[in-house]
């Protein structure tokens, strides 16, 4: 097992069992899209999220979720000049794959901004802030569409692909599909369409369904993902299934009809959304990673707004297994 400088601090800073301690929010300022991956053997996380102005994709690591408040941030890649990959980079995903890193986001033109696809880069040193990122290229799917917010999940034995994408034939800017994959690079087979934006929470100012993030607990997959406009409207839903079924089958999954996290303005919380989900430094307690304003009405438009912050809070559990989001205490 080769161990890095870092990997060997994350051992020694790892806390004793059952301390659970947050740092303060908001963890990281103007960060959307946040995304924290912790390495399983060393405990050392990486914190990834969508740049103010777009332009590139960065990393940051440390021993502890606090240390990532001042944990340098790298940049390990730059957009183009032109073409494919120029414009708009958003919603970076950091996943170890076979030992290889691979850095999901959506991109497009600097001639086409709004031509969103999705594209990946691979890292094979251990260490994802070193070494040089291959591009992988487009991740293409069944239809060349607007399409973004790609996650990965391994789930018995197979490798999943879960992302929002618009569908030609329908009115709305995009919904949720599931595809296997033939390695991280790829899909096989046809994907199947989850869930779209229908309910009336879905659909203010924008029809959406993006942002997917994965957690398997308690017997069941759990999906959530977030909806609406990205300002004070946004907010998040959630799906589910049953661990042993076919994540394949549409009618395998199930949807809250409400949101489960949303803007709270006692708690100074808008438009909530995009999350990701990491354990906390016991290596068991779940958390979840997201970002909102703390204000609602925006200085300019949901994407000239940088405010949106990266938070933390802790995952409680209801009786009956599900996740609870919104115990509404301050984070």
């Amino acid at each position: 097992m080769r161990f890095t400088v870092l990997t060997l601090a994350c051992l020694l800073a790892l806390p004793a069992a059952g301390a659970v301690t947050l740092p303060q929010n908001p963890l990281l300022l103007q960060r959307a899209d946040p995304f924290i991956q912790r390495d399983a053997t060393s405990g050392c996380y990486h914190f990834t999220a969508t740049v103010p102005d777009f332009s590139a994709l960065e990393i940051r690591s440390s021993c502890t979720l606090a240390g990532l408040k001042t944990a340098k941030a790298v940049q390990v890649w730059q957009k183009k000049a032109s073409g494919p990959m120029s414009a708009n980079i958003w919603a970076p995903e950091l996943h170890r794959i076979n030992n290889i890193w691979y850095l999901y986001f959506a991109a497009s033109r600097t001639d086409a901004p709004f031509q969103i696809r999705m594209y990946l880069l691979s890292n094979p040193s251990a260490d994802p802030k070193q070494g040089r990122w291959h591009e992988e290229g487009e991740l293409k799917t069944h239809l060349d569409t607007f399409a973004l917010d790609a996650t990965t999940f391994s789930h018995r034995g197979k490798q999943y692909l879960l992302w929002a994408q618009q569908d030609v034939a329908q009115t709305y800017n995009s919904a949720l599909w599931l595809a296997e994959m033939d390695g991280p690079t790829r899909i096989k087979g046809t994907p199947v369409k989850l869930s779209e934006p229908t309910l009336p929470w879905e659909i203010q100012g924008y029809k959406v369904n993006e942002g997917p993030a994965v957690l398997v607990r308690n017997g069941r997959v759990f999906v959530t993902y977030s909806a609406s406009a990205t300002d004070h409207r946004y907010a998040m839903g959630l799906l589910w299934a049953d661990a042993n079924a076919d994540l394949l089958k549409p009618q395998s999954w199930q949807k809250k009809p409400e949101p489960v996290f949303a803007t709270n303005a006692a708690l100074k919380r808008f438009g909530p959304g995009h999350n990701s989900f990491v354990l906390a430094e016991d290596g068991k307690t779940d958390l979840m990673v997201y970002h909102s304003r703390d204000y609602r009405d925006l200085q300019g438009t949901p994407l000239t707004d940088p405010n949106r912050h990266t938070r933390l809070r802790l995952l409680q559990w209801d009786a009956n297994g599900f996740p609870l989001f919104a115990p509404e205490q301050a984070d």
